[in-house]
């Protein structure tokens, strides 16, 4: 984990991190307070009318919003069961121990092979005009 964390922040100074610490923080406060007015606006709008329901208040849209995370979440960011995090563990592990060599690898082999693939693409992609002109 130390790993991605040195590949994210690469060339960052310390400002810049807390900076972005203190960014996210106050995003996801935003979302939250943006999902209890969702909710409340959406509850008191449809609920009412359709079925009889009372009208809520902002805390209680954020309280549905928790609980409907909780019900219905699965396995999303919070991981409600054992199984679904270890899952999410391992691939996340076995996804990023491949990076290590990426800027090696474009170093050494990247240009070339770029320029190899955008050749097959353009081949590929004449044959294809061709075979429409033809039909």
């Amino acid at each position: 984990m130390s790993n991605f964390f040195s590949h994210k922040l690469r060339g960052r100074s310390p400002g810049e991190i807390v900076a972005l610490v203190i960014l996210g923080i106050i995003g996801i406060t935003g979302l939250a307070i943006l999902f209890g007015f969702v909710i409340l606006w959406l509850w008191n709008w449809l609920m009412p009318e359709l079925f009889g329901l009372p009208t809520i208040t902002y805390w209680q849209g954020v309280g549905l919003f928790i609980l409907f995370k909780i019900l219905l979440g699965g396995c999303s960011s919070s991981g409600s069961s054992k199984k679904c995090r270890d899952d999410r563990k391992h691939d996340s592990k076995s996804k990023f121990s491949k990076w290590r060599y990426y800027d090696k690898f474009w170093k050494e082999e990247g240009d070339e092979l770029y320029s190899q693939y955008v050749a097959r693409q353009t081949e590929s992609s004449s044959i294809h005009e061709e075979d429409l002109e033809e039909s």
